[in-house]
């Protein structure tokens, strides 16, 4: 598969990435066998570039995938790794990346970012964490820094912030979990501010383009509206060798045009980890398949639940996804 550039850091990854995230304990929870044979399978198979962070806990699953393998920088043909922190300190976001590091078994860190950055406020509460980030660049110890995001807000402000190398909005074509403010953002909205990041040589990663599963019947058509964007890579969410494949198929312009996955097994769920009792999914469900679990979090009734999807637009955190 061919490698981009992305923006002016001089990584080249491919346009597709993998995102650790869903083989984790909040997600399908694989064991760890299971988990780095997905992960070693899509490297092997071309995908040079895997996104995890501190809240994943799943830096086990790519140190069993990766042995073996030569890590060290000077090595062209390594996995390029991005990992990210939620924490605001510069004492934290140092443990985060020696962790990273350590459990990995990095000599390096090729990107490294402020983790879910919420609003202009947020990123400027952080700043001890953010000096931490450029600090450990100065070193030499991380190679790019920057932040995730679900806010137009805060990928617009990146555009213009000079020590920001990478920016990873959410961005599907339905608009599922994009924020502006304290508002619902728009796919518009968010698709203007990646356009100034990309003028402003920032390296673009995409997340979510199937907005948590809920988009992927519609496979080809949520893939192509955010390549269409101008994002260098994509972070696609993988749990089976199959749609490692399937992803692959796309980005190499092998898969049939009317291509359509299998969806009919698929199910709303609820991130614990995310859901922060808004209790607007609940609102919104049609058919009282939402309740309150005895953590007060929001949670699904399976027996009840038609898998129509209503709740995940009206999700202010992107907490509710389909798998």
């Amino acid at each position: 598969m061919k490698k981009i550039q992305l923006g002016n850091t001089g990584i080249f990854v491919t346009p597709i990435g993998f995102g650790v995230l869903t083989i984790g304990n909040t997600q399908l929870n694989l064991t760890l066998e299971e988990g780095a044979k997905v992960v070693r399978y899509a490297y092997d198979h071309g995908i040079n570039f895997f996104d995890t962070a501190q809240y994943y806990e799943t830096y086990k699953y790519m140190r069993e995938a990766f042995a073996g393998i030569d890590m060290s920088p000077e090595n062209p043909d390594r996995p390029i790794i991005a990992s990210k922190c939620l924490d605001s300190s510069y004492e934290e976001m140092e443990f985060a990346i020696k962790e990273c590091m350590d459990e990995i078994g990095l000599e390096i860190i090729d990107i490294f970012l402020l983790h879910e950055v919420r609003s202009d406020p947020d990123f400027d509460n952080r700043s001890g964490a953010w000096q931490c980030l450029k600090d450990y660049k100065a070193k030499g110890i991380i190679k790019a820094i920057g932040v995730s995001t679900h806010y137009v807000d805060v990928t617009e402000r990146m555009a213009c912030e000079p020590d920001c190398d990478i920016v990873f909005p959410l961005i599907n074509y339905a608009g599922l979990g994009i924020r502006n403010g304290s508002e619902a953002g728009t796919s518009e909205e968010m698709a203007s501010a990646i356009d100034k990041c990309i003028k402003a040589g920032k390296g673009l990663m995409g997340m979510k383009a199937f907005g948590g599963g809920n988009l992927t019947g519609t496979y080809q058509k949520a893939l192509n509206y955010v390549i269409g964007l101008g994002v260098h890579t994509l972070m696609i969410g993988m749990g089976k060798t199959s749609e490692v494949d399937d992803i692959i198929s796309f980005a190499e312009g092998t898969m049939p045009a009317d291509y359509q996955p299998e969806v009919k097994n698929k199910k709303i769920h609820i991130d614990q980890g995310d859901c922060e009792a808004c209790y607007t999914c609940k609102e919104r469900c049609p058919n009282q398949a939402i309740f309150i679990n005895e953590s007060g979090l929001c949670d699904i009734n399976y027996h009840v639940c038609l898998n129509c999807g209503y709740c995940a637009p009206v999700c202010p955190v992107r907490a509710i996804i389909m798998w």
